[in-house]
Formats: structure tokens, C-alpha cells, sequence
């Protein structure tokens, strides 16, 4: 492998473990805008109302951009190939159905819990990227993505919890179809990728577009969740939505750019790692105390990450 390859293959790796960080506090403020007047009061419609909001300020972010470099009308064009077809239908895989069940798994389980089970997704996207995008795998880094998983199952369990009320079961389930279709995202964003006139940012708007046309066209209308979320819009908590959807727009843009340099399976485990983040900002700022099962944990994950960025020169 050339200098020019390493250096390129370190910046995916970057990216990827960047994507994490800006998820996992992502993730914090999810549970907190969930948690919140109005969407306290709106148990059951709660998790999609934050699920669409979050994803149309995602997507007036990243149109944003793409209008400032003057690109957005390269990402409308995109919608009409091939590779755009390929990405909106991860879009739909990631987005109306990953996160509504992410946001339902937060409501039910808590923040720790469904990041901890809906992080195991890179396992399911790496055995997918295997037989389906043909990406070679070594066992270091099949082992790297089994010690990732194995940490955040560290990172989260407490056996009590598993005798609580059906609730909580409920969640993890919802935690674990996250899971799945953000692996199945994955490996079809990077298959979307592979065209010639695609460029991650362009994905990434195609993604964020496609989720909040299809919440907004579809899904609310459907549940009768407009009221719910004009009301939200009028509250304080809009501008803690508008953050967390400038956060989603950071870490798709940068998970998506890592998987189109370094592959599906191990731009996944490198984002896999959010869930460590999201632990992080919950002891920091939530006063979440620090426990020898955390810092076992976050070091089995980091180790697994590091197996799966694996040799450069390789």
C-alpha cells in the first residue's frame, strides 16, 4: 500500500471514530428531548415525533451546506440514477425504520440500554458486507468486531433490569430492529457509494431528505402526530431538536465518508463505539457515577476498535 493509501485509510478511521463521538452526545440530548414537555406527555407518539423532527433539522443542515457549495443541485440530479434508487432505499432502512425503532428503545429501555443493544449492528452490517459487498475480512478484525460488541454488552448490563417491568423488554426488542436495519443501511449506503458521480455528502442528503419525506408524506400523517408537533415547535425544546439535528447531520457525514473510504463493516464497528460517548456525557453532564463494569467495558471497546481499524499498511 502507497503513503498516499495509509494516509488516506488513517483519515477513514478518523472519521468513523469522530462519527461516534458526535452520535453518542446525540444520543444523550435524544433522551433528554424525549423526556421533555411536550413529548412527556405523548408516550406513544413521542419517540416518532423526536424521530421526524430530528431527522427534517438533519436534513435543512445538510441541504444547507450542499446549497452554500453550490452542490445541491448535483444531489437532486443523484436521485434520478441508479446509485441515488441504491441510497434511498438505505435511507429507508436507516432512517424511518433504524431510528423510530432507536427512539422507541430510548423511551422504553433509557439511553444506556438502547445504544448498548442498538450497537451491535456493526456485526450484523460486517457479516452482510462480507457475503453481500464481497469486503475482505481477517480474522483481527472479525475478532475486533465480536470485542466490540462483547464491551457494550459490558458497558450496559445489569441483571435486575431483566426482571423489571415488560417495558424495558420492549425497548431492548425495539433496540435490537435498530440494530438490523442500521446494519442493512450500512452495507447498502456503501453499495450506493460505489457510483461514480456519488460523493458521501451527497448520500447523506439523499438520506436525511428521503427519512424526513417519509416521516412528514407518511408516517405522522398516519399517526395523527401533527398536533404534537407543532406543538413542540413552539416550545423551548425546538432549539435542543435544531442542535440535535445539526449532531445527526456531523455524524452521518462523517460515518458515511468513513465507510466509503475503509469499507461498511469497519467504518460500523469504528461508529460503533458512540456508545462509550454517550456513557461519557451522561457521567459528565448528567452526574451518571463511574463503576470498575464502565471502565472494563470501555476498554474491551476500544480495544475491539482498534483490532478493526487493524494494520494500515494491510
Amino acid at each position: 500500500m502507497t503513503k498516499k493509501s495509509v494516509k488516506e485509510v488513517r483519515k477513514g478511521i478518523g472519521l468513523g471514530a469522530t462519527s461516534a463521538i458526535a452520535w453518542g452526545v446525540d444520543t444523550v440530548i435524544i433522551g433528554f428531548i424525549i423526556a421533555s414537555t411536550p413529548f412527556k406527555e405523548a408516550v406513544m407518539l413521542a419517540p416518532i415525533i423526536a424521530a421526524f423532527m430530528h431527522d427534517f433539522f438533519s436534513s435543512l443542515w445538510i441541504s444547507l451546506l450542499m446549497i452554500v457549495k453550490g452542490e445541491f443541485i448535483n444531489v437532486l440530479k443523484l436521485f434520478k440514477t441508479k446509485s441515488g434508487a441504491i441510497l434511498v432505499l438505505g435511507a429507508l432502512s436507516g432512517g424511518p425504520l433504524a431510528m423510530s425503532f432507536y427512539f422507541l428503545g430510548i423511551q422504553y429501555a433509557g439511553v444506556t440500554y438502547a445504544a448498548s443493544i442498538a450497537s451491535i449492528f456493526p456485526g450484523i452490517g460486517a457479516v452482510l458486507a462480507f457475503f453481500f459487498l464481497k469486503e475482505k475480512m481477517i480474522k483481527r478484525t472479525w475478532f475486533g468486531v465480536g470485542l466490540s460488541i462483547i464491551g457494550v454488552i459490558v458497558l450496559a448490563y445489569v441483571p435486575t433490569k431483566f426482571d423489571a417491568e415488560s417495558n424495558f423488554i420492549i425497548g431492548i426488542l425495539f433496540a435490537l430492529g435498530a440494530a438490523i436495519f442500521w446494519g442493512i443501511e450500512g452495507v447498502i449506503g456503501a453499495w450506493g457509494m460505489r457510483g461514480r458521480d456519488v460523493i458521501p455528502l451527497y448520500a447523506i442528503n439523499i438520506r436525511q431528505i428521503t427519512s424526513a419525506l417519509s416521516y412528514g408524506i407518511i408516517i405522522i400523517p398516519f399517526i395523527h402526530g401533527y398536533p404534537l408537533v407543532f406543538e413542540a415547535a413552539t416550545s423551548n425544546i425546538l432549539w435542543v431538536i435544531v442542535i440535535a439535528g445539526f449532531l445527526g447531520t456531523a455524524n452521518y457525514s462523517l460515518y458515511y465518508s468513513s465507510i466509503n473510504i475503509i469499507g461498511a463493516a469497519r467504518g460500523q464497528s469504528l461508529n460503533n463505539t458512540y456508545v462509550f460517548w454517550a456513557i461519557v456525557t451522561e457521567i459528565v453532564f448528567i452526574g451518571t457515577p463511574v463503576n470498575l463494569q464502565f471502565v472494563l467495558g470501555a476498554i474491551i471497546v476500544l480495544l475491539g476498535s482498534i483490532l478493526v481499524s487493524g494494520n494500515l499498511k494491510k
